[in-house]
């Protein structure tokens, strides 16, 4: 156990029986009274903000996390199986740790994943992928004068919106947190 003032931003905490990352930590000394530690805090797990006053001497957990790189191999149900690039040893990570992200997952893209005592606790894949769109409309001639969209589908199930010009079998590069079309891939 460490004391409230061994804890930074960024430490990841077992706060209440949940693990929590602290984003704020500071240090008050308010005229006639104690000094104090004000903490803003996020649950990893659902995103909730907590606000709490550590006294200074209080004892807090500071949980130990390790982010590595993995490969991310296939879809298994509820899970996506990932590999270690260094011991080749695979892991089964819950697909709600990815978020938005999860509908863009391609087998071989590189995630991070990051460990507290063997439990996965969060997960993250690129920012941006290159996909290759299945279906589209064709374009209509004249139409490209616009900022004009149409629908496509990329291969890994998603409809997304781009624009006229872009036709079956090319590739785009896609934003991965909120599904937008980016730029077209050489």
């Amino acid at each position: 156990m460490a004391k409230a003032s061994d804890i930074k931003n960024g430490n990841i905490l077992r706060f209440n029986g949940e693990l929590v990352t602290v984003e704020e930590f500071i240090h008050r000394t308010p005229g006639n009274l104690r000094a104090f530690y004000q903490a803003r805090m996020r649950n990893v797990k659902t995103g909730k903000l907590v606000e709490y006053r550590f006294r200074t001497d209080e004892e807090v957990e500071i949980c130990r996390v390790e982010t590595n790189d993995y490969q991310y191999l296939y879809d298994d149900g509820d899970f996506f199986v990932v590999m270690d690039n260094n011991t080749y040893e695979q892991f089964n990570i819950p697909k709600f740790l990815f978020g938005e992200a999860a509908r863009f997952m391609k087998e071989g893209m590189n995630v991070i994943v990051a460990f507290e005592s063997d439990e996965p606790i969060m997960a993250q894949a690129p920012t941006s992928v290159e996909l290759e769109i299945t279906y589209t409309e064709p374009a209509v001639k004249g139409d490209t004068s616009t900022n004009a969209m149409k629908y496509a589908t990329v291969e890994t199930g998603v409809e997304i919106r781009v624009p006229l010009f872009i036709n079956q079998g090319e590739k785009v590069r896609v934003d991965t947190r909120t599904g937008d079309y980016i730029e077209r891939v050489k």
